[in-house]
C-alpha cells in the first residue's frame, strides 16, 4: 500500500508552502506527497520544486484550490541534500564561501511594506537552503536586522546556530546608536569586512 503525505499550506505566504513541501518529501521514504495550496504562485513553486527534485507528479483543481500530487520512489535520491534547520552544518562542510552583503533593512523600492515582507521571507527561506553562506556581513540601514526589534532575528539566530558568521558593521552601528540592541553575531570594521568580500567566492548583495 502506497504511504500517502498531505501537506495542506493554503493560507501560507511564501516561502512556507515549498519549504513545508520540501521537508514532507524529505521525511517520506516512498510513497505520495500531496501538498494543497491556495492560490496559482504556491502551487507554480511547488511543480518547480519537484522538477527540480526530478520527481514526478501532477496538479489537479479543486475549487479554488490546487491539489499537487508527488510521486517518490524508493531508493531515489533527492536533487539537494537534506538539511535541518535544527542542526548546526558547519559551512567549511558546505564547500563553498559565499559571503550575503546587507546594506537595508528593506528589499527593494519603493514599497517599504512590501520590502519588509521580502527580507523577512528572504532569511526565513536561507536557514532552509543548502548549501549556507559562510559569511553574512550588515551595512548601513542593514545593521537594523541583527539588534533588538527585528522580525529576522528568529532567522538569524537560526543562521548563526548552524555556523553562519554573521557580522556587522561597527561605524553604522555607532551611527545608528545600535551597538547597544545588537543580538546576534559580532561587531567587525571596515578592514575585516573588505578581507571577507575580497576573499569569497560569490557575493550576494541584498539592497
Amino acid at each position: 500500500m502506497e504511504t500517502e503525505t498531505r501537506v495542506d499550506v493554503r493560507g501560507l505566504a511564501c516561502p512556507l508552502p515549498v519549504i513545508k513541501t520540501k521537508k514532507a518529501i524529505e521525511s517520506l521514504p516512498a510513497g505520495k506527497v500531496v501538498a494543497i495550496v491556495d492560490n496559482p504562485v504556491a502551487r507554480d513553486n511547488i511543480v518547480k520544486l519537484a522538477q527540480s527534485l526530478n520527481l514526478p507528479g501532477d496538479v489537479a483543481a479543486e475549487g479554488d484550490d490546487f491539489i499537487l500530487s508527488i510521486i517518490k520512489e524508493g531508493g531515489v535520491a533527492l536533487a539537494e541534500p537534506e538539511t535541518s534547520s535544527k542542526v548546526a552544518v558547519s559551512p567549511e562542510r558546505s564547500g563553498n564561501n559565499v559571503v550575503v552583503l546587507v546594506l537595508s533593512d528593506k528589499i527593494g523600492h519603493p514599497a517599504d511594506e512590501l520590502g519588509e515582507a521580502l527580507t523577512k521571507s528572504f532569511f526565513y527561506a536561507l536557514t532552509e537552503c543548502s548549501p549556507i553562506p559562510r559569511t553574512i556581513i550588515f551595512m548601513n540601514g542593514g545593521v537594523n536586522l541583527p539588534c533588538t526589534g527585528s522580525d529576522v532575528l528568529p532567522s538569524l539566530k537560526t543562521l548563526a546556530h548552524q555556523g553562519v558568521e554573521i557580522l556587522s558593521c561597527g561605524t553604522c552601528l555607532d551611527y545608528l546608536q545600535l551597538k547597544d540592541k545588537l543580538e546576534v553575531g559580532a561587531v567587525s570594521n571596515m578592514f575585516s569586512i573588505i578581507e571577507k568580500l575580497m576573499a569569497a567566492d560569490k557575493v550576494i548583495t541584498i539592497a
